[in-house]
């Protein structure tokens, strides 16, 4: 698995921002105002598109084509715009973009262009349900499609519109933050036209095409080149493709093709001191993308190997400082709590240099080769310890949630992550005045129904669905039951302080 692309925050609602060497923002280029998010997809029955003569006949030895139009012609049937129903996560979002936007003279002549954003704006004036809107790509006849994560995130209802205007609702079949991917399937029994993977990787200097919903505008066609490989965007350790086509807010989940109509990368983010394009985006390249593709078409989610150790680079000093010849490899700095290394013999000032006999590049290369095995498999570690070569056999854990993995990293115990309720979990007995009985809220997503309810961290949970509970497993179980008898809400018994309540939760549908 390799590459991807990233943003500053969740733009349109989905932009995340991280800091580059410069005041230049890393934008979601997908979710855009009102928009919609994503669809994900798997490579399966020959494309519908193949390379068109026309086209090739153009582009002697790899010159630039005479025109993209044919090219287009054949790809964009298969490029939807997806539109995201969801709630209040959203909806900030949405405003927090649209802050600071100027007023525009009534005689201007993009009066009513912005007027119109403003209007749909979740912002409380509004009159219509938050939305979000971005990229996607079909994959195969059957509707599924590819999009990214974060255009899908926290989505209550999914739809798309092809190129031709048809809309059809879609189900998330599963997502990938690590990625950023998605795969949606289209809620049809009709055959869709539908593009295919490329085979070879895109070479830096090869032409582009960028397909998707720019600010909602629908199916846009931009071209670029391939600007660079193995691009680290911070969000994970895998690497992206940089192109140069155009891509702005609302094309995140969109495909970029090669000049025989195959996806060689998914659009994902881009860097602008403003927001809009400057010609530096992001896309995760085809092969990483088919990997994660399959696993999320086979089971809904990836599951990755973990090694449960905290890591940096080896510098020049430090390969000094150890006996060794150049920097290289990972040095462990902290064993996360009941991680799988934690007993394993490794030791704080190791210097992992080898994985099952492959050599580790540094920190990001050793995260790539540990993900690429399957939680529990049995593994060789090599480690540098005192300037000889020792071998660690490390049975391998699942990589965490976002959430139990910051946790972990911060050292809190965190327990039993309940995802659906938001929420991070402990026995209350295990924090001092808590009390002997319930358990603990450790951290709350602030975005999550249960936050909207009034709960905290430091809030004790007494009873769910009229069960007593004393462990964290015990919450989940009982709103596993709670769901399982079609409850839209389960019911909890909480103390903040010295007062006792009860608190609905709404549940996320099945």
């Amino acid at each position: 698995m390799t590459h991807t692309e990233k943003s500053v925050r969740t733009e349109a609602p989905v932009t995340w921002r991280r800091r580059l060497r410069k005041p230049a923002i890393m934008t979601a280029a997908g979710v855009f105002g009102l928009g919609l998010l994503g669809t994900t997809l798997v490579p399966e029955s020959g494309p519908i598109f193949t390379t068109s003569t026309a086209v090739a006949q153009t582009m002697p030895n790899g010159a630039a084509p005479m025109s993209f139009s044919v090219l287009a012609k054949k790809v964009k049937p298969a490029v939807i715009s997806i539109h995201v129903k969801n709630g209040s996560k959203r909806a900030k979002l949405n405003r927090d973009m649209f802050k600071g936007m100027p007023d525009i003279p009534d005689d201007h002549p993009l009066n009513e262009f912005f007027k119109r954003f403003r209007k749909d704006m979740p912002d409380g004036r509004s009159r219509r349900p938050s939305l979000a809107q971005g990229s996607g790509f079909i994959i195969s006849e059957d509707g599924y499609a590819v999009t990214n994560h974060h255009v899908i995130d926290d989505a209550d209802e999914i739809s798309v519109t092809m190129d031709d205007g048809e809309q059809y609702d879609a189900t998330m079949i599963g997502s990938d933050p690590r990625t950023d991917l998605a795969l949606i399937k289209i809620k049809s029994d009709k055959k869709f036209p539908h593009v295919e993977f490329a085979d070879d990787p895109a070479e830096v200097g090869d032409w582009c095409l960028a397909v998707g919903n720019p600010f909602g505008l629908g199916g846009t066609v931009t071209a670029g080149i391939i600007s660079a490989h193995s691009r680290d965007i911070g969000s994970s350790p895998y690497d992206f493709l940089q192109i140069d086509a155009a891509v702005n807010r609302g094309n995140s989940g969109g495909p970029a093709f090669n000049l025989d109509g195959k996806v060689i990368g998914v659009n994902t983010a881009i860097v602008s001191p403003t927001g809009g394009n400057v010609g530096i985006a992001f896309a995760v390249p085809a092969e990483l993308t088919q990997q994660v593709i399959a696993q999320l078409r086979e089971t809904g989610s990836v599951a990755r190997g973990w090694l449960g150790v905290t890591i940096q680079n080896v510098s020049d000093d430090i390969a000094d400082s150890i006996g060794l010849d150049e920097p290289k490899g990972a040095m462990v700095t902290k064993f996360s709590e009941g991680g799988p290394s934690e007993k394993s013999g490794m030791k704080v000032g190791d210097v992992i240099v080898k994985v099952d006999g492959k050599d580790v590049k540094d920190s990001r290369d050793l995260a790539r080769k540990i993900a690429g095995f399957e939680p529990k498999s049995k593994i060789n570690v090599t480690v540098i310890r005192d300037g000889d070569e020792e071998d660690v056999t490390v049975k391998l854990g699942k990589f965490p949630g976002a959430k139990k993995l910051a946790a972990l990293e911060s050292g809190k115990p965190v327990g039993e992550e309940l995802e659906d309720l938001g929420l991070s979990l402990a026995p209350a007995s295990n924090y001092e005045g808590a009390g002997d009985d319930g358990v603990v809220i450790t951290d709350i997503d602030p975005d999550s129904q249960a936050a909207e309810k009034g709960l905290k961290a430091g809030d004790v949970i007494l009873e769910v669905a009229g069960k007593a509970v004393k462990k964290p497993k015990d919450v989940a179980k009982n709103v596993r039951k709670a769901k399982d008898k079609g409850r839209k809400a389960v019911l909890l018994r909480v103390r903040s302080g010295d007062q006792d309540r009860f608190i609905a939760i709404p549940l996320k549908k099945v």
